[in-house]
This record gives C-alpha cells, sequence and structure tokens, in this order.
C-alpha cells in the first residue's frame, strides 16, 4: 500500500461507522471485558490520554510506528504501545495530546491541526486511562529521532502486515501481567496486545473496508 491508495481510504471516511466495543472485544482480555459492557460516558474520574497511529511511507509502503517503552516501575512497563500519552494542562486537546507526546517520543515535529480519522477510545482498567486514538499520516519519511528515555525500540509496522494479522493466543512471560494468557498480535516476535491490539484491530477493520 502506498501514500496514494492509504490517502484514497479516507476520501469517505464520514461514512465508516466506528466498530467500536465490537472490535475491542475480540482483543480484550477476560478480566477487560466486563468495562466494555459500560457506556464511556461512566469513566468520569478517568485520567485522560491520547495516542497516535502515525503513518508514512517508508520504501514505498506505508507504515506505522509502535514503540516498546523503557522499563520502569508501573503496570505499562516493556509493553508495545503507540506513543502518546497523558493529557497535561498545556495541551488544548485530547488531540494536541497526542500529537505532543509523538513528537516527544519519536523526535518528530508533527503540526496538523486535525486528525485524519479518530478511533474509538478505550479504557485501560490497571492504570485508568480513558485512551483517545487517533490516526495521522505524513507523505515524506519522517527523521524519527527517538527519545532513548522512554522509548526502547521503535517498530516500524507495515499497514500490509497489519491487515494480514491474525489473532493469536499467546502467555505473557515479562512485566506486571507475566503468566496471564492473552488475544494478541505479533510482529518481529513481540507480542502486541491490551489496548494497542484493541485500537490496532479497529484500524485493521477500516483498513479491510476500504479494498
Amino acid at each position: 500500500m502506498d501514500f496514494q491508495k492509504f490517502s484514497d481510504c479516507f476520501s469517505n471516511v464520514k461514512d465508516f461507522k466506528l466498530s467500536g466495543k465490537s472490535a475491542q472485544g475480540q482483543l480484550a482480555t477476560e478480566q477487560r471485558k466486563k468495562y466494555l459492557e459500560n457506556d464511556l460516558a461512566s469513566y468520569t474520574n478517568a485520567r485522560k490520554a491520547g495516542v497516535l497511529l502515525f503513518c508514512y511511507p517508508k520504501q514505498d509502503k506505508m507504515h506505522l510506528s509502535l514503540i516498546k517503552r523503557s522499563e520502569y516501575k508501573g503496570v505499562h512497563s516493556g509493553q508495545i504501545s503507540f506513543p502518546g500519552g497523558k493529557q497535561e494542562e498545556e495541551d488544548s486537546s485530547i488531540w494536541n495530546t497526542a500529537v505532543r507526546e509523538c513528537n516527544e517520543e519519536l523526535g518528530t515535529s508533527l503540526t496538523q491541526k486535525k486528525p485524519l480519522l479518530s478511533l474509538t477510545p478505550t479504557y485501560i482498567p490497571p492504570s485508568n486511562f480513558l485512551v483517545s486514538p487517533f490516526v495521522l499520516a505524513t507523505a515524506d519519511y519522517p527523521n524519527f529521532k527517538p527519545n532513548k528515555r522512554e522509548v526502547a525500540k521503535h517498530l516500524e509496522l507495515p499497514l500490509e502486515h497489519l491487515i494480514r494479522f491474525k489473532i493469536e493466543e499467546r502467555v505473557l512471560m515479562n512485566g506486571p501481567a507475566a503468566g496471564i494468557r492473552v488475544p494478541c498480535f505479533v510482529y518481529d516476535k513481540h507480542i502486541i496486545w491490551g489496548a494497542t491490539a484493541m485500537i490496532l484491530f479497529e484500524f485493521k477493520i477500516f483498513l479491510e473496508s476500504r479494498f
């Protein structure tokens, strides 16, 4: 998929109905499925976070950035995630949060005023975050300079791989959730699970619907 074909996917984006909870439920752990029964408006006390599904061409094929978080004393230590983070007072919107965090974590200089697509917000029980995901793209390959303090590894996922992903089940071997069997995607030996996998699956459904 080149940049032009990718861009064409968004020509009638208003006609796309988000798959939301039906998609999220297929990648949710058993412990998380009960939270999908709640209306998102009920999470008034949740902390707000924004993440970016940042897409760009690499060798004429569209890719998406994922990061492996650095090890730290927290529930998301070492996990695969999207660039993003919690909303700060300086952020005028949760969209601005997602862009700012991507710039800080990957060293990009994104300035777009609005996303190509807003995906379904996802609640993360262990950290009490309500995460809003946004899709953004650039026509040129970015000059990445990952923040070594926050990013242990920068993964570049080809969108053609995402479309072909099959849901697997794996037992987590590391981190606070070690020993839990989870539905997931696997890329380059990395297990993508939890909210990241749930959001990716909805984006996968969107891309599939455009072809």
